[in-house]
């Protein structure tokens, strides 16, 4: 091909806070296929707050990114040329390429996607990573029964937005927590929550008591900091508490107060990272496409145009500024 192949790659790593200067844009060849390799035009790339941990070097679940290297992430996009028999061009693939515009990978590395069912680009959020980790996060950690109060963090973003959902489905009292009027609103009105709490309008410990009259059954957990220490406080008894992330404290720890919660009230609390499951990933997938077709899940996306402007998309992210899932539009 003659055409350019633009990508963002890690020129830094955070001291803090992600600047744009962690971020280098440049232009490359694209890359030709060799045998069992398609090459892939990238359309949709997902912003995610797990991003922030791959940017540092600290030990994780997986390696961190390489400096001098396309910034990771998952992407949607349309086959081009194929040296995979699986694969033809024309057709929709999920993939993890990274913040590029074009590149290869090998046919074994996709996965075809239905555009049919949904959106693209949904393959990113509800029908994606964020909706399976909500699916297995929620039911094979947080196990909630009928009746039980189930409380989310970030209620509004990818992962979270799809828990409450879940929760009530499930038959159970979902609350969310989220930042300003706006997204609490929508958060209710919208997503079908039974409440919300704004944490930014202070009296966060008060206002999660008159939401969650009956205690908290099961957390979880996006958000970690003030937000789960608060939470810990009205835990109940053999409560069970998903750690799926801790955005409020990638830039600094936060030294928690009322930790001794786990033990008094006797609570589960468990780390939650969707590889887990992997190989179980097309039962998540089948009941997530159900429940969408059925009008039970609903979902927003927050949109960024263009791959220039991804690195402004994640520190927007990280700000927690983004209502709904995060993608970059790059065509």
């Amino acid at each position: 091909m003659t055409a350019s192949n633009k990508q963002v790659l890690l020129a830094s790593r955070p001291q803090g806070a992600v600047t744009e200067e962690n971020s280098r844009i440049v232009e490359a060849p694209v890359a030709t296929p060799a045998a069992g390799e398609v090459l892939v035009k990238n359309e949709w790339l997902s912003l995610d707050p797990y991003m922030r941990g791959r940017m540092s070097e600290a030990k994780s679940y997986v390696p961190p990114a390489q400096l001098g290297e396309v910034m990771v992430g998952q992407t949607v996009g349309e086959v081009i040329e194929s040296q995979d028999p699986r694969f033809k061009p024309g057709d929709k693939v999920l993939t993890q390429l990274g913040w590029q515009l074009y590149g290869v990978a090998k046919g074994s590395e996709l996965t075809r996607i239905d555009v049919k069912h949904a959106p693209a680009s949904y393959y990113l959020g509800i029908l994606g990573m964020p909706g399976i980790t909500a699916w297995f996060g929620l039911s094979e950690i947080g196990q909630p029964k009928a009746g039980e109060t189930v409380v989310v963090s970030a209620a509004s973003g990818a992962v979270g937005s799809v828990v409450g959902q879940l929760a009530k489905i499930k038959g159970c009292r979902a609350v969310g927590i989220a930042g300003g009027k706006a997204k609490c609103d929508y958060v209710v009105q919208d997503l079908g929550f039974d409440a919300c709490v704004d944490y930014k309008a202070g009296n966060l410990l008060d206002n999660l008591r008159n939401a969650c009259p009956k205690g908290v059954d099961v957390d979880f957990e996006n958000v970690g900091g003030e937000i789960l220490d608060t939470l810990l406080r009205i835990m109940n008894r053999f409560s069970r508490i998903v750690v799926c992330g801790l955005i409020a404290e990638y830039n600094e720890p936060y030294g928690y107060k009322a930790l001794r919660s786990v033990l008094v009230n006797r609570i589960r609390m468990q780390g939650m990272i969707v590889f887990d499951w992997k190989d179980r990933y097309g039962e998540a997938l089948e009941a997530l496409v159900r429940y969408h077709a059925e009008g039970k899940l609903k979902y927003r996306e927050s949109v960024v145009h263009g791959i220039d402007n991804a690195p402004k998309g994640l520190i927007a992210l990280l700000k927690g500024e983004n209502f709904g899932k995060q993608v970059v539009k790059l065509d």
